[in-house]
C-alpha cells in the first residue's frame, strides 16, 4: 500500500524541480539568489549575418552579457532571516547582465555563467 502523503511529497518535489531547474540542461542547483545561464549562440546573439558572416568580437566593445537562465536558486532571506525573498527571473527568461558580475562554470565541454540577480540588467521581453 502506498502512503498518499509520500507520493504527494514525491511528486511535489518533481514538480518544484521541473520549475525550478531542468536537471538535463544545468549541471549546478544554484544557492540563494543566484542563477545558472546559459550563453546564447552567435545565432541567437545575432553576432552572424543571415548570409553567414560572421561578426568580429571587436565590433561588441563593452556591452553587458546575454544568456538564457536555466536554473534558479530559492531566493536569498530577509533581513529577519524567516522567510525567502522569491525570484524575479525564471527558467526559460532571456536576460541581459553585468559584463563583469558573473562566474564562468565549465562543465562537461559546455559553458555555464553563475549570475546574481543583483547583476542581472532586465528580462528580455520579445
Amino acid at each position: 500500500m502506498v502512503d498518499y502523503e509520500e507520493f504527494l511529497a514525491v511528486v511535489l518535489n518533481y514538480f518544484v524541480m521541473s520549475v525550478d531547474t531542468k536537471k538535463d540542461e544545468s549541471p549546478l542547483r544554484p544557492l540563494g539568489d543566484r542563477v545558472i545561464v546559459r550563453p546564447l549562440t552567435e545565432e541567437e546573439l545575432g553576432t552572424v549575418s543571415a548570409s553567414g558572416i560572421i561578426i568580429p568580437d571587436t565590433a561588441k566593445k563593452e556591452k553587458p552579457e546575454q544568456g538564457m537562465v536555466i536554473a534558479t536558486g530559492p531566493g536569498k532571506w530577509d533581513e529577519d532571516g524567516e522567510k525567502r525573498i522569491p525570484l524575479e527571473v525564471k527558467v526559460g527568461d532571456r536576460v541581459v547582465f553585468s559584463k563583469y558580475g558573473f562566474d564562468e562554470l565549465k562543465f562537461e565541454n559546455k559553458e555555464y555563467f553563475i549570475v546574481s540577480e543583483a547583476s542581472i540588467l532586465g528580462i528580455f521581453t520579445k
